[in-house]
């Protein structure tokens, strides 16, 4: 998918939130459990109930390799059913993955390729020769961590290399990086602050921004700081959202949360046009 197919699913359903499929088998409604593949069929009432209000699902990797093939089974079905039945939606491989040369080429065609994500999440640290096979993938996005949400993210992001925090070496240095047009990055909401600085750096980069909601990040302060004249925002919401009720009615539940960001992001779409 293009940026420019992103931006006019954005206008168009008058949304700009991805909803992270993080699904565990501990807090998912008790009856799915008598399911075959319990996993996908909670993701799949999910999506059935919330595609129009969202412009993105974001499946974070670790809640199905825990369930070993079993796992990566439903993340395959959960997938293959996205892109059939909802080829509009943006898909993000929560993987963090990141390693040299020819190892990054392998994590890419496996997302890219066999899983057919349209993005990826990457751990920047290993630098350019980790990062750039992934760039080579046409219509592909490469989204960088940059800065997180986490309490931990002080311990290295924030530390200054001379006069300049470490986080805006990653964003300045990954803009020289081959394919830099297919980079987006990880900004947490509950850093909204940092985000003016931020989009001097990478005034027009779309940014992956989770923390809107269970990690208490502000939509309107994301928004005010970080929004572009192409909306370059993906607010993410993943517990929420899809653990709103752990009982039958939990994907009428999950429509309910959804609903309540979209029309909160309406506004925000707004008072941008």
């Amino acid at each position: 998918m293009t940026t420019l197919e992103l931006v006019a699913q954005i206008h168009k359903k008058q949304s700009f939130l991805c909803i992270g499929l993080d699904t565990d088998l501990e807090k998912i409604p008790p009856f799915l459990l008598e399911e075959e593949d319990s996993i996908f069929e909670f993701n799949k009432a999910i999506i059935d109930a919330t595609h129009d209000l969202c412009v993105a699902y974001k499946p974070n990797i670790a809640f199905y390799e825990a369930y070993g093939v079993q796992g990566w089974s439903a993340l395959r079905k959960t997938i293959k059913y996205l892109n059939k039945n909802y080829p509009e939606i943006f898909t993000i491989a929560d993987a963090k993955r990141g390693d040299i040369g020819n190892t990054s080429t392998r994590y890419a065609k496996a997302f890219f390729e066999d899983l057919n994500f349209d993005s990826i999440t990457i751990a920047p640290y290993m630098g350019k020769d980790s990062v750039e096979p992934f760039l080579e993938f046409k219509d592909k996005h490469t989204i960088l961590l940059a800065l997180t949400s986490n309490g931990g993210a002080f311990d290295f992001q924030t530390k200054k290399i001379g006069d300049r925090e470490l986080y805006k070496e990653v964003l300045s240095v990954s803009t020289t990086y081959k394919g830099a047009e297919n980079l987006m990055y990880v900004v947490g909401a509950t850093k909204a602050e940092y985000l003016k600085e931020i989009r001097q750096i990478i005034p027009n980069s779309f940014l992956l921004v989770p923390g809107v909601g269970a990690q208490g990040g502000s939509l309107v302060d994301v928004c005010e700081y970080g929004m572009t004249k192409d909306v370059g925002l993906l607010i993410n919401s993943s517990r929420g959202i899809i653990y709103a009720s752990d009982q039958e009615d939990f994907a009428d539940a999950a429509r309910k949360k959804a609903k309540e960001l979209q029309e909160a992001m309406e506004i925000e779409l707004q008072r941008l046009n």
